[in-house]
């Protein structure tokens, strides 16, 4: 059985996370997580190139998330029709190891794509860390979600829910 991480049909569950943008270097881009009255969250915004820029991400505070021995993260999603990360992390920093897996969902119904645990890549302000240890499912701490390599302009991607199994 799935441990629901978040379940965004509840509107009160984005309350918790926070926007990290480019901004943080300088940047110009922008990001938001918010509630939509249909029943799920939506990660949107504008992503900028100007300044040396090129990513927006949203983090959830930090909890007890983990889950021993989950193999999967499991996300409910549509839209996009970009590529997006998934970050998992195991510490409550905010500039902190996490651990990245991307995603792309297409079209306009409504996806669960099955993310393996074992194929997060631990990295450090967008850089891979090839000699990082493996992701420890039972210590997951904050969740994120980015869109990064320089996609230039809006986005917005729908999610109903973030789950490990």
């Amino acid at each position: 059985m799935p441990k629901v991480l978040f379940d965004f049909t509840d509107p009160n569950v984005v309350n918790a996370w926070h926007a990290i943008d480019d901004r943080v270097m300088g940047g110009l881009s922008r990001s938001r997580l918010h509630h939509d009255p249909a029943g799920h969250a939506v990660f949107e915004g504008d992503v900028s190139l100007e300044r040396g820029g090129g990513f927006a991400s949203v983090r959830s505070g930090p909890g007890e998330r983990g889950q021993p021995g989950a193999e999967t993260c499991w996300l409910e999603v549509r839209g996009g029709n970009k590529q997006f990360k998934l970050s998992l992390l195991t510490d409550d920093a905010i500039d902190s190891l996490n651990y990245q897996a991307s995603f792309a969902p297409a079209g306009t119904v409504w996806q669960t794509l099955h993310l393996p645990l074992s194929e997060f890549r631990a990295s450090f302000r967008g850089r891979e860390l090839p000699g990082a240890p493996p992701l420890d499912p039972a210590r997951i701490r904050q969740v994120g979600l980015m869109i990064a390599a320089r996609q230039a302009g809006p986005f917005a991607l729908d999610i109903r829910r973030i789950s490990l199994a």
